[in-house]
């Protein structure tokens, strides 16, 4: 009756489905599931959606408007998934940077002894603005971590999407803060409270700005056994000189290289290589334009130079993400493989 707009938005680990009329008035109609792609039948009386979890890729849902009940119309996945075990995620927060609530999720090992000890592997999402959340990957899935033994962290420091403007902002023009401190206080977190946790073996992995934020842990602490920075920004200066998203820079260091120079040194990675010490596998795609192969060739070059066990994964078909079914693959074996190495 083009009186009311519905709409999907996230909240927390979540993409809620909510409507709102002219007035300005809203109402939520789902919460706590993940939905996308809604679209409002003739009728006006249903919405059909895709509904995915982290256990679950997505099949085709139908909401009932009036009762707001959900249902799953299609099963294209559950023949597969029937047979493997999955651990549901687990919810926790903590005080992080200035004692502000932060919230990640754990996703325990497939067949799960509270009795055993077990490595935790943190893994850092990009973006910054993005977040972890209650939803199917077919490339950073937590439950490929957990499946071959390790504790999984998924962590939403600042920047993170889904918890306000406010919190998401404060990424901006201090992505070696609040963020990294976010991040250490959740690892701390975990350790003191969760007693399978081997606390002596620990690993950190991430991509985009999850993989600046390791190659920013390599210069700021030896707490990790290993770290794995897949498409990690560097060397801020030299970014901003070869990225595609020439914007972006400006916006979250407040200018160019030459304006604003010392926030462009204070928060690159490279400046802090003399501090390098942990072991570390670099992964990098020839035609990511998003952060230039040049990022990942400097850590490696650096690395090596240093005499610091490492490896570069390279990917000359790949962009900023690895798609190809059997370079994924590819890309798997040799994290696992780097992870066992150091973890097991």
């Amino acid at each position: 009756d083009s009186k009311s707009i519905y709409f999907t938005s996230q909240k927390h680990l979540y993409s809620n489905l909510y409507k709102i009329d002219l007035s300005g008035k809203y109402e939520t109609i789902v919460e706590g599931k993940y939905i996308t792609n809604i679209m409002l039948d003739k009728s006006g009386d249903n919405i059909y959606c895709f509904n995915q979890d982290l256990n679950n890729p997505s099949e085709i849902n139908k909401i009932i408007l009036k009762s707001k009940n959900i249902f799953k119309l299609t099963n294209f996945n559950d023949s597969i998934l029937v047979n493997i075990n999955l651990n549901s995620l687990e919810e926790f927060i903590f005080a992080g940077a200035n004692g502000t609530k932060v919230q990640g999720f754990m996703v325990k090992p497939a067949y799960f002894d509270k009795n055993k000890k077990y490595p935790l592997v943190l893994l850092i999402h990009g973006g910054p603005q993005g977040a972890w959340t209650s939803s199917w990957s077919y490339r950073w899935n937590p439950q490929m971590y957990a499946s071959n033994g390790y504790v999984v962290a998924c962590i939403n420091p600042r920047g993170s999407t889904g918890y306000g403007q406010k919190f998401c902002d404060e990424i901006s023009g201090d992505w070696g803060g609040k963020a990294y401190i976010d991040l250490m206080k959740g690892v701390d977190y975990l350790i003191n409270n969760y007693s399978f946790i081997d606390k002596e073996k620990i690993a950190a992995a991430g991509a985009s700005y999850g993989g600046y934020m390791v190659n920013w842990i390599l210069g700021h602490t030896n707490r990790f056994k290993c770290l794995i920075s897949h498409a990690g920004v560097f060397n801020l200066e030299s970014m901003y000189g070869t990225t595609e998203e020439l914007w972006f820079p400006e916006y979250e260091f407040k200018g160019t290289p030459w304006n604003n120079p010392n926030m462009y040194s204070k928060f690159s990675p490279h400046k802090y290589v003399k501090n390098f010490k942990t072991p570390t596998l670099v992964i990098h795609g020839e035609l990511d334009f998003r952060v230039p192969i040049s990022e990942g060739i400097q850590l490696f070059t650096a690395l090596q130079r240093k005499g610091i066990p490492s490896k570069f994964l390279y990917f000359p078909d790949e962009g900023h993400w690895v798609q190809k079914p059997q370079n994924l693959k590819l890309w798997f074996d040799t994290i696992f493989e780097w992870l066992n190495s150091y973890l097991q």
